[in-house]
Formats: structure tokens, C-alpha cells, sequence
């Protein structure tokens, strides 16, 4: 225990954040990890493709903003695109009010999406990753990012 010789290895947590019931956010997060968002975010949530992460969407979670995350299982409201490069899982009260782009998808009965379902091809993810610039963490999220941007800039001229 105290006297072990393991002095200087360093036990790896999965890192947790918790958005409670009574939090409301207003901004960008970029996570890893898992993300459990119970209270209400405002504002687009990245995380890097090649991460394990996860958000989970409780039943009491609204996010009003875009998703770009490797996984996520949605039992709330999300009022915004969300993309999964790896898999998502829509729950029994899961509701999304807008595009959801995936590689592989669990819809229970109950479910909704509200808006157009687009299967990611192996081909467009590596494409995706080629295009973006080496070193980049969020390779994915980061080219969606840069379209949204043009695409605000444009509406507002």
C-alpha cells in the first residue's frame, strides 16, 4: 500500500462531468471523458473522434446547440445536429430536433428525431481525417465547426 514500490505509476480515471438538474450552461464545451448533461446546455459540445468519449443526455437534459462527439446515447431534448463518428443510442424519451449523422445507431420504440438521418460511410470518415490539418484533436468536429462559421457569416451580411 504506502510502501509499495508503485510510486511512480499513476492510476488512469476516466474523467466524469456531471451538468446537474439545477445548471444551466451557456458556451462551447469540448470534453473527454464522459459527459452527463441532466441540466440544460446552450452552446455546441465537441469532443475528439478518436476519444472513448461519451455524452449522455438524461431524461431532464435539454442541449440547444450541435453535438460532435465519437458516442453519445440521448434520452432527453437536443435542439441541434448531432454527429457520431462511432455510435449513438437514442432512449425511450430521446427526442432530437435535427440532423443526426451516424456511423452505427440504436433507435428504441419512443424515440424521435425530428429531421434527417445520414449514415457517416467508412469512406467520408477517413476523408473527414485526411482533411484536417495533422495534429489537430477534434479533426471532425473542427471541420464542421469551420462550415457552421461560414455559414453564420453568411446569413448575417
Amino acid at each position: 500500500m504506502f510502501g509499495s514500490n508503485d510510486k511512480g505509476k499513476i492510476m488512469r480515471v476516466p474523467a466524469h462531468t456531471l451538468i446537474s438538474g439545477q445548471t444551466e450552461i451557456s458556451g462551447d464545451i469540448r470534453f473527454a471523458g464522459e459527459l452527463i448533461v441532466e441540466g440544460r446546455i446552450h452552446g455546441n459540445i465537441y469532443a475528439d473522434d478518436e476519444s472513448g468519449a461519451v455524452i449522455r443526455v438524461t431524461e431532464t437534459g435539454v442541449v440547444e446547440g450541435g453535438i460532435w462527439v465519437p458516442s453519445a446515447v440521448i434520452n432527453g431534448l437536443v435542439k441541434g445536429d448531432v454527429h457520431c463518428v462511432k455510435h449513438i443510442e437514442l432512449a425511450a424519451k430521446g427526442i432530437i430536433m435535427g440532423d443526426v449523422y451516424y456511423t452505427l445507431i440504436e433507435m428504441v420504440m419512443g424515440s424521435e428525431v425530428n429531421g434527417s438521418l445520414m449514415h457517416i460511410a467508412r469512406a467520408q470518415q477517413e476523408a473527414g481525417r485526411l482533411a484536417a490539418a495533422p495534429g489537430n484533436a477534434l479533426s471532425f468536429a473542427s471541420e464542421y465547426r469551420e462550415r457552421e462559421t461560414r455559414h453564420d457569416n453568411v446569413e448575417n451580411e
